[in-house]
């Protein structure tokens, strides 16, 4: 039997690379609290990404959670709920309530035409979600909130590295918060960001990243401890030199994807969207069982028979979720319901094979014969 095949494989420097970055960490002895690494990836960053500031953060959930606490908001905040929980959590844990929009039934991402009728006299921010390196309709989330003078967070842990118009994904909004887990484009182990060009708010981040702490004897604010450390900065450092070839060898697999996968009844593909520097994050495949012949489920449990990891990316979707004890009406987002009962996403790394593509992909098309 093949080797089995996990949905996403961490994608790593070459043993020597880290150990050289790393080798310096044991002539400091400096592991934490904002470090020559720390530093050096922070500037790396902004460069690549091209946004005017960034700040590091322990991971892409305190990323989302600080950057609401930084802004100080109070009310609703309009969202989707086609999205990993954090988003979801980071609003409820700001003592904020979420407001579910519904989402486009081709990018996946929040309908921005359905987000105007939901605000109220108690909306105060808008958190549209990239899904899949999808990017949202940034233009009339931009024109609403200068309307209803509503600050944008953007849930961008799916967009890494990615452009629109020619400009860095992380420079729209009032913040965008990215995620470096292992599983995404670009990792540094644990990891997260924050991209925004008011230099107040990145002030107040860096005090909430580090227990609310202003100066040697000056605690101004309730914080947490979200600090990168210096073996994730460093990690960040050797994968970002690599990141443009990744991103090239993802493309080459989704390629295979489409060419195998494309013009099938009952399979709806990811969008290509025009102006977008993709990253090829995620492969979501859309099943419809009438037109396809099999279900989403008899597709996953086909694949992993076969040793092949699929994921059911986003399901369920955020607002029923057990924890809110059904607070929220899905039917209220119906499009996005009715995508969360019918994705998966594929394997995709940069080192998946072609021949392993193409026997996902026969596994997949024999499920319609």
């Amino acid at each position: 039997m093949a080797n089995n095949i996990l949905v996403t494989r961490s994608s790593m420097p070459e043993l020597q690379e880290y150990m050289d970055e790393i080798s310096s960490i044991w002539d400091s002895h400096w592991l934490t609290n904002m470090g020559p690494k720390h530093k050096q990836l922070q500037a790396a960053l902004c460069d690549y990404m091209g946004v005017e500031n960034i700040d590091l953060l322990t991971n892409g959930h305190m990323a989302l959670e600080l950057t609401l606490q930084a802004l100080n908001l109070q009310g609703e905040v309009i969202t989707t709920p086609f999205t990993f929980a954090s988003t979801t959590h980071a609003i409820v844990r700001n003592g904020l309530t979420p407001v579910f929009c519904d989402i486009d039934s081709e990018t996946y991402c929040i309908d921005a035409s359905k987000i105007e009728k939901l605000i109220t006299d108690y909306t105060c921010a808008i958190m549209p979600v990239h899904v899949y390196g999808n990017i949202c309709n940034i233009e009339e989330i931009e024109r609403i909130a200068h309307k209803y003078e509503l600050k944008v967070i953007y849930d961008a842990a799916h967009t890494f590295g990615e452009t629109y118009k020619g400009k860095g994904i992380g420079s729209f909004g009032d913040a965008s918060c990215f995620s470096f887990h292992a599983t995404k484009v670009f990792n540094s182990i644990e990891g997260g960001a924050v991209c925004f060009s008011d230099k107040q708010l990145g002030t107040k981040l860096y005090e909430l990243k580090n227990f609310g702490i202003h100066g040697p004897e000056e605690v101004l604010a309730v914080g947490a401890n979200a600090k990168m450390n210096e073996f994730c900065a460093a990690m960040g450092l050797c994968n970002l030199r690599h990141a443009e070839e990744e991103i090239e060898k993802r493309r080459k697999v989704v390629e295979r994807y489409r060419k195998r996968l494309g013009g099938v009844d009952g399979i709806q593909l990811n969008c290509i969207q025009k102006d977008v520097k993709s990253n090829y994050a995620y492969f979501p495949v859309v099943f419809e069982e009438k037109q396809f012949g099999a279900s989403r489920a008899e597709v996953f449990d086909k694949l992993a028979e076969n040793g092949i990891g699929a994921r059911k990316y986003f399901y369920p979707l955020t607002n029923t979720f057990e924890c809110f004890h059904n607070q929220y009406d899905v039917l209220k987002t119906p499009v996005a319901l009715h995508i969360s009962k019918r994705v998966l996403t594929l394997p995709l790394y940069a080192e998946l094979a072609f021949e392993d593509v193409d026997r996902i992909c026969d596994i997949i098309l024999s499920c319609k014969y």
